[in-house]
């Protein structure tokens, strides 16, 4: 059986070999990578919740929308549903995250046409887009970017066996006062939360995953976006003959490699889930990037094509009442931030840049490239 560091490197032959559901010994709980099973665990929080003492980003930041269910789960959530509605997105953000994308993509326009663009460009987009959406005191990307880092590490490290790190947990203390120091103000998303009625605390805890889940997501779907085009020269080829293509590439890079690739529930009732007997209490890891490979579903699983007929039907933003609050933002941000890099000359990937990995969060820890005057 997989080890954590082999799942880690690259889970997608383990996911493959237990599919629909299996269990996985160094994780301690049930894997479900088939697409039809995946759908029916996250739509029946009664039976599949978050709620419990063991959720890993919980034990880092506190009870919050993503670690609750039921009526607690909708007051939690409520406050940010309709301002990251796709119509408001589009709205809101468009021009932002133009504009952000342009900037980043100036500072990069020296004589030496080489970056990596996790920390030139996803990175700091997607710190500045959400604390723009939040409206969250100015802070340097950088400071945010180590706050999350240390933060991301501890719920990665909790979901392997351990402990959360002194370094989490001061993350999280800066970044509470760096949030409650937002509620105050009169037009910020976090001064609306508190109106309904959410205490300080609830309301960091909220901000912290919408922070959190916004940059991961974002900047993890940026960079595999890219490395999947730049790895596969006959489909970015494809892409830059028909530019109409890019958002599917978007979709099917989703689809093989999703930012976050799993997300846990534990059983409230002793249950039978395709055959085999889940018992009450125990955890069952839903692998979004298991369901994204499923052959009954995908056809050639494991090949990246931009022109897949039914790349949406990913489950990289899960679903039922946990889907993606921010999906509609962290697309439009890939989506302009994908535009603005395809249009450097001669763009190609560094051979020591690095592929995807991790255990909970999968992207390349850095995205070196190169391009022509």
């Amino acid at each position: 059986m997989a080890t954590v560091e082999e799942l880690e490197n690259d889970p997608h032959p383990t996911l493959a070999a237990i599919r629909p559901v299996g269990w996985i010994e160094a994780l301690n709980t049930w894997f479900v990578t088939g697409r039809g099973l995946a759908l029916e665990v996250l739509r029946d929080p009664e039976t599949f919740t978050v709620d419990d003492p063991r959720f890993s980003t919980a034990q880092v930041v506190g009870p919050s929308m993503l670690s609750l269910d039921g009526a607690r789960h909708k007051a939690h959530r409520e406050p940010f549903d309709a301002p990251f509605g796709l119509a408001e997105t589009r709205r809101r953000f468009t021009e932002p995250v133009q504009q952000t994308v342009g900037e980043l993509m100036t500072a990069l326009q020296g004589p030496q046409r080489e970056a990596d663009l996790r920390t030139a460009l996803a990175g700091p987009l997607s710190v500045a887009v959400v604390a723009y959406s939040l409206g969250l005191p100015p802070a340097s990307a950088s400071t945010v970017l180590d706050w999350y880092t240390a933060i991301s590490d501890s719920v990665s490290g909790v979901s392997a066996g351990r402990p959360v790190t002194d370094a989490g947990a001061d993350a999280f203390a800066e970044l509470h006062k760096h949030v409650a120091a937002g509620i105050d103000s009169a037009d910020s998303l976090l001064a609306a939360a508190a109106h309904t009625g959410l205490g300080v605390d609830e309301i960091v805890a909220n901000a912290a995953v919408l922070m959190f889940g916004g940059i991961e997501t974002t900047e993890g779907m940026i960079t595999n976006a890219l490395w999947h085009l730049l790895t596969h020269r006959d489909q970015l080829d494809l892409v830059l003959a028909d530019p109409s293509l890019l958002p599917n590439a978007m979709e099917e890079s989703l689809r093989l490699e999703p930012a976050a690739a799993v997300v846990d529930r534990y059983a409230t009732r002793d249950v039978d889930l395709a055959g085999t007997q889940i018992r009450r209490g125990d955890m069952v890891t839903v692998s979004l990037a298991g369901a994204g490979r499923d052959p009954a579903v995908f056809e050639s699983p494991d090949t990246f094509d931009v022109r897949r007929p039914n790349a949406r039907r990913h489950l990289a933003f899960a679903s039922g009442p946990h889907i993606c609050l921010g999906m509609h933002l962290t697309r439009l941000e890939t989506l302009t931030a994908l535009e603005a890099v395809l249009d450097l000359p001669g763009l190609r990937l560094a051979p020591d840049s690095p592929p995807p990995r991790g255990l909970v969060f999968r992207k390349p820890a850095a995205l070196r490239v190169t391009w022509d005057a």
